[in-house]
C-alpha cells in the first residue's frame, strides 16, 4: 500500500475581500483520482482547492483557496507520502496586493499588477528523491493532441516529472476526456476517450507501477 498526495480543483487568488480570479476547473479528476486510488487499496490525502463535488469517503482531505496554501498543504503532506499526483488547476498568478474590504467600482481603465505563483509540482519534483511525482499537462484544443504532447514532454523533462497526464482544455468541468500518459522511458500510452473515473484508474496503476519499480530497482 502507498500513501498518496493528491492535489485537485482550482485555487482562488483574491483581489480584495469579494473578487477573485480562479479557473473553471471542477476537481472531478482529482476526486476520481482519490477515489481510485483508495479503491486500490492506498491511503489518499486529497488536497483540495474550492470545489462543488464531494470528496470520496475514506481520503484525509485538506481544502485549501490559494495557491500559497496548497503549497503548504502539499509540502507538509509530501514528507511523509510515496506518490504525488498534482491534477489541481492552480493559478498562476496572484495579485501583487489584496485589498481590503470592496473597493467600489472606479470609472475608467483599471490595472492590475500580478505576480507569479509557486510552481507547486515542480518543488514537490525537486525533492522527490525515490518517490514518485506525477503531473498533469493541461493544453488549448487549437493546438491539437500532437502538440500538447510535446508540450507535456517538455514539462516532464524541466520540471524532472516522474510522467506527465497529457489532455485538451475540452475536460475542463466534463464527465470525460481524451488523455495521453507520457513517461520518461516508455512509450506515449494514448487512452480512448474515457469518463474521469475510468482514466483515474489508469493514471492510479501507472503511478504505483512507477513507484514500485523505483523500490525494486
Amino acid at each position: 500500500m502507498a500513501s498518496i498526495l493528491i492535489t485537485a480543483g482550482p485555487t482562488r487568488e483574491y483581489l480584495d475581500d469579494v473578487r477573485f480570479l480562479s479557473n473553471a476547473s471542477s476537481g472531478r479528476m482529482g476526486c476520481a483520482l482519490a477515489r481510485a486510488a483508495l479503491d486500490a487499496g492506498h491511503a489518499v490525502t486529497l488536497v483540495v482547492g474550492p470545489v462543488e463535488v464531494e470528496p470520496p469517503v475514506g481520503a484525509s482531505v485538506m481544502p485549501v483557496v490559494s495557491a500559497l496554501q496548497m503549497q503548504a498543504a502539499a509540502e507538509s503532506v509530501f514528507e511523509n507520502a510515496d506518490i504525488a499526483i498534482a491534477a489541481a488547476a492552480v493559478s498562476d498568478w496572484r495579485p501583487a496586493e489584496r485589498a481590503a474590504g470592496k473597493p467600489p467600482r472606479a470609472p475608467g481603465p483599471t490595472t492590475l499588477v500580478l505576480v507569479p505563483n509557486p510552481d507547486i509540482v515542480a518543488g514537490l519534483a525537486a525533492k522527490k528523491g525515490r518517490r514518485v511525482v506525477v503531473g498533469f499537462a493541461l493544453e488549448s484544443t487549437s493546438a491539437g493532441m500532437p502538440r500538447a504532447i510535446a508540450r507535456g514532454r517538455e514539462k516532464l523533462r524541466k520540471k524532472d516529472l516522474d510522467a506527465v497526464v497529457v489532455n485538451l482544455h475540452d475536460t475542463i468541468g466534463s464527465g470525460d476526456g481524451e488523455f495521453v500518459l507520457c513517461t520518461r522511458d516508455g512509450p506515449d500510452e494514448a487512452l480512448p476517450r474515457l469518463g474521469k473515473e475510468q482514466a483515474a484508474a489508469r493514471v492510479v496503476a501507472l503511478a504505483t507501477e512507477l513507484w514500485n519499480k523505483g523500490r525494486t530497482s
